[in-house]
């Protein structure tokens, strides 16, 4: 979403590699998770925060960062909440999806750090159009596919959607869907979970593995 809200697709190139997909991203990256950017000198930024922090190094006059140092700090800890205690415990609980080889302490040990987090998230997200002041910053390209999570995934774990505990942060997942960066970043990430549904992904995967080994 940020790479969008910067217009600066021409310079990034997304890949997913197949080492990825072959469950060997470490090889790469040692801590084996994306997304990872490789930069023009090849040195290699894991970590979504440090790779957006990274682009808005990169390109100062489009930084999304926020214009006084109140909405920095605070462009900084909503990315924060998002990135660790919504969008990190999401993906931790992914393995307890299967409720045939679920461990509810861990599902719940997750879904409490996720609570926490959306507690925290209500008390300091502004109540505009945008997650802090009157702009889209940071803070909305690592809230809005957190949210997404919250939504679609969440409940997949027999747990209700944190949003609707909110009264703050589910006003503004209503209005920033309709933001034209936020919509197609969404768009992506509905057509990635059908696809992951469906079968598609894991047939995508394996004809690209097959590939790599020919």
């Amino acid at each position: 979403m940020q790479v969008y809200a910067m217009e600066i697709t021409d310079d990034v190139k997304f890949e997913l590699p197949v080492s990825f997909l072959m469950g060997k991203l470490s090889d790469i990256s040692p801590l084996g998770r994306i997304p990872v950017l490789v930069t023009e000198d090849d040195s290699i930024l894991p970590e979504s925060e440090v790779i957006a922090e990274y682009l808005d190094d990169l390109y100062p006059a489009k930084a999304l960062v926020g214009n006084t140092p109140e909405e920095r700090a605070a462009v900084r800890l909503i990315s924060r909440i998002a990135d660790i205690y919504l969008m990190n415990n999401i993906f931790l609980s992914l393995g307890q999806l299967n409720r045939k080889t679920r461990v509810d302490a861990i599902r719940d040990l997750l879904m409490g750090q996720v609570k926490r987090g959306m507690g925290a998230l209500e008390l300091h997200i502004g109540t505009g159009n945008f997650a802090v002041g009157d702009n889209l910053t940071r803070a909305d390209c690592t809230l809005v596919p957190a949210l997404f999570m919250c939504e679609k995934t969440v409940p997949r774990l027999d747990v209700e959607n944190p949003i609707l505990g909110t009264d703050k942060v589910a006003a503004y997942w209503e209005k920033i869907q309709k933001n034209e960066h936020a919509a197609k970043i969404l768009d992506e990430m509905n057509r990635g979970l059908q696809a992951r549904l469906d079968g598609t992904e894991r047939k995508m995967a394996e004809e690209a593995i097959a590939k790599a080994k020919n």
